[in-house]
């Protein structure tokens, strides 16, 4: 062989030429980095033509590099295949086909001996150059084709290999360096090419070990390093493990089966047979690799569930053309074979496979019947949208879920199970309103769309058959519902709803299911609310009597109510059917209006006196505007008025009514003002035993609970001409004996009020006496109502009609009487000294004392101070102080006696 290489070159100085430069191209370019590559193919070539486990060896002694295998020994065919470049004798099944990667030895070495059990042979860069000398004419360049030429040698291989090639290294070549490369590259070689089991670089063993898997995989272990390979076809495709999770590959190359220069981004290493460039550098063109993508679903199949989207293609920018056609056939594959897992345990493929962004386990049990396909809670969540979006797998949003619950039947615990599920998925208004037509059931047995018409229940558990509103079934309820826009409603707020109110009126009153029904609802309701919150007109709720007709709530009594004991024999009051009353309880009953003690009618916005309640109309004249709200005891009518006493502690202890006797402005303190009697007297002409304002005059009340209902007396004021009436008949009265202040108090209310034109002076009857100072009677033809303070000292106390001066003129009138300033005329006799108040020192410290401005302007000062009078009264009298009827003060020079009087009347 080496003499026809060399009669080919003597003949052909150009195949010369063109042989040296092949091989130094191959080995500066192609192959200038795959020196263990290239041997390791050998190698496992070696080791499956033997069908042995392929072990390759790498060793450094000085500046000689070892590379020893197991397998097939070289053969003549294998000697000729290297010696002829481009002309391989390997099959189609082996790795190697172009017979040109052993140049990757001359990238570190020009003497290369290839040792085998069958034979060894020599390469040599020098002896081929000598070669070459004695060819005349014989130029090769800088380069010779030192592989070109062989020679004979008797070394054998290492004990154990079938093949070893020994290469002595340039000095331009660090063989620790060139060590350390190789050791990195071992596993990869190792996962490349199966045939081997172990390479060894130096002192460093790497060893292959394959388990197959329940799943169809193969674990491949390097070290501590663990990869899942399946096999499908023409590619082998491998994933990094670490801890039972794949590891996806961010970036690789194609191998084929050793790594080439296409760049790849999918997430997983493929092996791959595919027809590549000599060099086995790049694909060759034409080259299809849409083959290599079949199988790849299986591949994501056999991965456990949960990590099986992290071997899908996300979009991203492509590394090579040969990634960007790969990808495009791997998400094909995977969009329309069935590999994604999904609620129930089966694997769709993502076309017809749906995703509920967010799933949990507790929605994907709910949804199972409803939505097919359903994509597994652990794949569901943000992290894995864009993988599930690249196999085209159908987004299910909030809005497209409302719609597919839409005339779906379901209990309501299961829709309140939804909503718990939903709710951490309504995460901001855009949610919410995707999901603003969800079902959502009443507790009538109804179920509508959308939770903005409906109402959340608050303390109302348990309580069915609401049909005037929308209220959610109280085992639907849940906190979503709010945020989606249900308000929330009390047992008041139900009990007080103008629907229910026209449900009741419109009630026939024939039908005893129907009125069973809605009070069964009504009365579940209304055990739950305090006592006197309820509108008075739930008293027209129809429930059975004790004969068993149905009658309004407010008609009826409950068994062994105290109300029955106050009221007259005839009221319109029955008693409610015991064993139903027992049934719903007496609480509920109270609520509506079943009577127990007093009933009490409220009203918000009254625009009337139309409600029904005694004398009303007198009451309403009696308020300055309509009130914001009533509150009154109804049926006060209906007492027997030999029971008030009874009566009126019923009101002052229920807690309902309580409240109602204290505003004097109200109609019940009004009605019993007017017409409730103790002792056959009306209560508004009884006094508060605590108020002495009457004392003497109005009886006090004789009863326990008297300070609760004192709104309901007599009030500290004359308010009414019922009073005035009585009290000038008791000033009359020459049984009572009323102190002289309460009989100046009373006369000054009683002027107080005429003069604010509360009483009709021509509608009293005057009596025969009026009531002196002294507390004597006097006839009023001797009676003086007092209107000038100097006056005090000229008319007799016992003649002397009392009240405020600054109301006198309206007492007179009132009583018929004179004044006393125009029945008596004085005139002040003698002389005096002429003085101011400011020059007294008397008058100073008279007035000091008593704590009052000094007065200004003139005074006169007499030693003795008389007036004569002349009128009611005919005498000459000495007094302490006087004014004139030019108006000027007069006053005696005994301040100790007088003027301290005259002072304190100034």
């Amino acid at each position: 062989m080496r003499d026809s290489t060399l009669l080919a070159w003597r003949t052909s100085p150009t195949r010369l030429r063109e042989d040296a430069a092949a091989e130094s191209d191959l080995a500066r370019a192609g192959y200038r980095d795959r020196l263990l590559t290239e041997l390791a193919q050998n190698a496992a070539d070696a080791a499956a033509r033997a069908e042995v486990p392929g072990e390759l060896s790498v060793q450094l002694d000085g500046r000689v590099l070892s590379v020893s295998n197991t397998g097939t020994p070289l053969d003549e065919p294998g000697v000729q295949a290297l010696v002829a470049l481009r002309a391989s004798n390997k099959s189609g099944t082996t790795v190697g086909r172009y017979g040109v990667g052993f140049t990757a030895v001359l990238s570190v070495s020009d003497e290369v001996e290839l040792r085998s059990t069958s034979g060894s042979v020599l390469f040599s860069g020098e002896r081929t150059r000598s070669e070459l000398r004695e060819l005349d004419g014989a130029d090769p360049g800088a380069d010779v084709p030192a592989l070109r030429l062989a020679w004979p040698t008797e070394n054998r291989p290492a004990a154990g290999a079938a093949s070893e090639v020994v290469l002595t290294l340039r000095e331009d070549v660090d063989g620790e360096l060139l060590l350390a490369y190789m050791a990195r590259e071992a596993p990869d070689l190792l996962l490349e090419l199966p045939a081997l089991v172990s390479i060894t670089v130096g002192d460093k063993q790497f060893r292959r070990r394959e388990r197959p898997l329940d799943s169809g995989l193969t674990e491949v272990a390097i070290g501590d390093d663990r990869w899942w390979q399946y096999e499908s076809g023409r590619a082998r495709w491998l994933v990094p493990v670490r801890d039972g999770v794949v590891s996806p590959v961010t970036e690789d190359v194609l191998r084929a089966p050793t790594r080439s220069d296409e760049e790849l981004s999918i997430p997983a290493i493929l092996v791959a047979d595919i027809a590549m460039q000599p060099d086995r550098r790049r694909i060759l063109p034409g080259a299809s690799t849409a083959e290599l993508a079949s199988g790849y679903a299986q591949f994501v199949a056999a991965v456990p569930p949960e990590q099986r989207l992290s071997l899908v293609p996300v979009p991203a920018f492509a590394r090579s053309e040969v990634d960007s056609a790969l990808r495009d056939h791997l998400v094909t594959e995977l969009r329309e074979q069935p590999w994604l897992p999904t609620v129930g345990g089966t694997n769709k493929a993502p076309v017809r496979a749906s995703v509920v962004p967010g799933l949990t386990e507790e929605l994907a049990e709910l949804l199972t019947e409803i939505v097919d396909g359903l994509v597994v809670p652990d794949l569901s969540g943000p992290r894995w949208a864009p993988a599930l979006a690249a196999v085209d797998a159908h987004r299910l949003g909030l809005a497209r879920l409302t719609e597919l619950l839409s005339g779906i039947e379901r209990t309501p615990s299961w829709w309140q199970r939804l909503y718990a599920a939903l709710e951490p998925l309504a995460v901001d208004a855009l949610a919410a309103e995707e999901l603003a037509s969800i079902p959502v059931p009443l507790s009538d047995g109804r179920t509508v769309t959308g939770p903005r018409t409906v109402l959340l229940g608050h303390d109302i558990d348990g309580v069915l058959g609401v049909d005037w509103t929308r209220l959610v079934h109280p085992d639907a309820a849940h906190p979503l519902l709010s945020r989606l826009g249900a308000k929330t409603a009390t047992a008041v707020d139900l009990l007080s709803d103008p629907a229910l109110r026209a449900e009741i009126e419109d009630l026939d009153p024939d039908d005893a299911a129907a009125a069973e029904e809605l009070s069964t609802a009504v009365l579940a309701l209304a055990g739950r609310v305090d006592p006197g919150t309820l509108p008075s007109w739930l008293g027209q709720l129809p429930l059975p009597d004790a004969d068993g007709e149905l009658r309004g709530a407010d008609e009826l009594l409950l068994p062994g109510a105290p109300l029955a004991d106050v009221l007259v024999d005839d009221s319109p009051f029955t008693c409610v059917d015991a064993a139903f009353a027992e049934r719903v309880g007496e609480d509920a009953l109270r609520a509506v209006g079943v009577g127990w003690g007093f009933t009490v009618l409220r009203t918000e916005l009254p625009t009337g006196p139309d409600h029904d309640l005694d004398d009303e109309d007198r009451w309403w004249d009696t308020l300055d505007d309509d009130p914001d709200e009533i509150g009154a005891v109804r049926d006060l009518d209906l007492v027997d008025e030999d029971r008030w006493p009874q009566a009126l502690t019923m009101l002052a202890r229920d807690p309902s009514t309580r409240p109602l006797l204290a505003d004097r402005a109200g109609y019940t303190a009004w009605w019993l003002r007017h017409n409730a009697e103790l002792d056959r007297q009306v209560l508004g002409l009884l006094r508060d035993p605590a108020d002495e304002t009457f004392a003497g005059l109005l009886d006090p009340v004789e009863h326990p609970e008297s300070a609760v209902f004192t709104a309901a007396l007599a009030p500290s004021t004359v308010d009414s001409p019922e009073l005035a009436q009585l009290l000038l008949d008791r000033l009359a009265d020459p049984d009572r004996e009323p102190s002289p202040a309460v009989i100046a108090r009373a006369h000054s209310l009683l002027a107080a009020a005429a003069a604010a034109h509360l009483l009709d002076l021509e509608e009293l009857h005057l009596p025969e006496h009026v009531r002196g100072l002294t507390g004597a009677l006097v006839d009023p033809g001797d009676a003086l109502v007092l209107d000038a303070p100097w006056l005090a000292a000229a008319v007799p106390r016992e003649r002397l009609v009392v009240g405020s001066l600054d109301t006198a003129e309206a007492l007179a009138d009132l009583l018929d009487l004179p004044l006393a300033s125009a029945a008596i005329r004085g005139t002040v006799t003698g002389s005096g000294r002429e003085s101011s108040w400011d020059r007294e020192p008397a008058a100073v410290l008279a007035f000091a004392a008593l704590g009052r401005d000094l007065p200004h302007g003139p005074v006169v000062v007499h030693p003795r101070l008389t007036v004569k009078l002349t009128g009611a009264v005919d005498t000459e009298i000495a007094v302490p102080w006087w004014v004139d009827e030019q108006g000027t003060p007069h006053c005696s020079e005994s301040w100790a006696e007088g003027t301290w009087g005259a002072a304190g009347a100034v």
